[in-house]
């Protein structure tokens, strides 16, 4: 039997998300969700792994609906105490401002680093620096925030729970670099569901970003293994 292609597989990775889909709409989670609509006391497991969409960005390849655009998972470190939902508020940012602390979200940051790019308005010399800033750097950055929460809330996204120990050999892990390493485009020969012109991961000056097509860095030049697959279907079976 012939190895399944890298399209072939996508396709496969594509039907899972529908199937994952129809799983969270039995559970009445209502499938997917918009991350600007989310709180904390809706129905969230421990731990797992997210799937974001992105308005305008649609498959070309492999179908024709959302193309996902990024893998998410939390705790994978030994002990951490990270949860879903306080990885999810981290992307969403403060609902009260509109803004956020893209120091504790890579996705907040790396989107924030597009939009300064592309627009000469948004310009901050503070963006990715430090670890804790004073309030009037945090004044200072509140325009760049507050448009990298509105792009980030009108995102939907899957969940899919894998509530495993917090570890580097987590099942979690383990998926997430596997999906971020079957979608990515990153100096693919065969580059499949290539983002569309408007994208503004295109202007990211981060090349991992750029190239790959996703709003991840680490893993995009990995292989992947096909059997990870048979380990997504399971989970999802099991919810």
């Amino acid at each position: 039997m012939r190895p399944m292609s890298r399209l072939e597989d996508i396709k496969k990775f594509y039907e899972l998300m529908d199937m994952l889909e129809t799983k969270l709409r039995n559970r009445k989670a209502r499938g997917e969700r918009i991350l600007s609509q989310c709180e904390g006391n809706m129905r969230w497991p421990e731990r797992g792994i997210c799937f974001f969409f992105e308005p305008g960005e649609v498959r070309s390849d492999s179908g024709s609906s959302y193309r996902v655009v990024r893998i998410d998972t939390h705790a994978l470190s030994s002990g951490s105490k990270i949860a879903l939902w306080t990885r999810l508020s981290q992307h969403k940012g403060n609902s009260r401002t509109g803004g956020g602390d893209h120091r504790e979200s890579d996705l907040r940051k790396i989107i924030g680093y597009s939009l300064i790019n592309k627009y000469g308005s948004l310009r901050s010399d503070t963006w990715g620096k430090g670890s804790s800033v004073t309030k009037k750097i945090q004044r200072q950055e509140l325009a760049i925030e507050q448009e990298v929460s509105n792009i980030i809330g009108q995102m939907p996204f899957l969940w899919l729970e894998v509530n495993d120990e917090p570890s580097e050999d987590s099942q979690r892990g383990y998926l997430e670099k596997n999906v971020i390493a079957l979608l990515s485009n990153w100096k693919k020969e065969e580059r499949i569901d290539e983002p569309s012109d408007d994208w503004l991961g295109r202007y990211c000056p981060i090349e991992e970003v750029k190239n790959s097509g996703l709003w991840n860095s680490n893993h995009v030049d990995s292989d992947y293994d096909p059997a990870f697959l048979k380990t997504f279907q399971m989970y999802i079976e099991k919810m």
